[in-house]
């Protein structure tokens, strides 16, 4: 599917290639169905010197049934997409696993601000570690994240999770992460949000346990009054 050929680096990216795939095979068929059909009575009843042409009102049923039959079959298809999406956007956007950890998004114009949890691993103590358009998080690990924006409505995308979230100012949005893929990845703002908006990229580092722990520990006050080394 999609996921073989893009990067694909959460747990339910699969789940958006494929509700992705499933919309494009449904809506190609019908297209290419419809067209060829359309051109084959362009070709088939061309004009013909001799031919009078008929005017069909559509009103008998053997006519009635070359649309009635399409058309409930594209509802037939349109109710399994509805379904398909539906239980996909449960899983991503309305279920809220049980959080590993929990980090805080902010946004403004035109800069990300991420705040991770120190060694204590909670938010809002004094080993918070705070950077700029830097996001650091475990593979493996379920993170839940706090969206906020500063001034404007910005949009948190990391496209190799299928991941996009609307900041909107004044609210704190809520939601989940699991990364399954070690790296370094884009993450960008996908809302126009003033002048600046093209240059408000930032970048998500995911790394093993060993890797997050020793930078959470780098990070943290001791290590800062000692240079480093904590």
């Amino acid at each position: 599917m999609i996921s073989k050929y893009v990067e694909s680096a959460s747990s339910f990216a699969g789940d958006i290639d494929h509700l992705i795939w499933l919309v494009t095979v449904i809506v190609g068929f019908w297209f290419f169905l419809a067209e060829g059909v359309l051109f084959y009575f362009i070709l088939r009843y061309t004009a013909q010197d001799g031919v009078k042409g008929q005017y069909i009102t559509g009103e008998d049923p053997k006519q009635k049934r070359w649309v009635a039959w399409p058309h409930y079959l594209t509802l037939l298809f349109d109710v399994w997409i509805i379904i398909a999406a539906i239980t996909v956007w449960q899983h991503v956007k309305q279920a809220m696993p049980q959080a590993d950890s929990t980090v805080r998004i902010i946004a403004q114009q035109w800069a990300w601000t991420f705040v991770h949890p120190g060694p204590d691993g909670k938010l809002d103590t004094p080993d918070d570690i705070k950077l700029v358009d830097e996001l650091h998080v475990e593979k493996g690990k379920t993170y839940h994240f706090e969206l906020q924006s500063r001034d404007v409505l910005h949009s948190f995308s990391v496209p190799v999770f299928r991941l996009k979230q609307d900041a909107i100012p004044g609210r704190t949005i809520r939601g989940w992460f699991k990364a399954t893929m070690a790296g370094g990845f884009d993450i960008q703002c996908t809302e126009i949000c003033g002048i600046g908006h093209a240059l408000m990229p930032a970048r998500i580092l995911i790394e093993n346990h060993e890797d997050q722990a020793a930078w959470v520990m780098s990070k943290s006050p001791a290590a800062a009054a000692t240079g480093g080394t904590p």
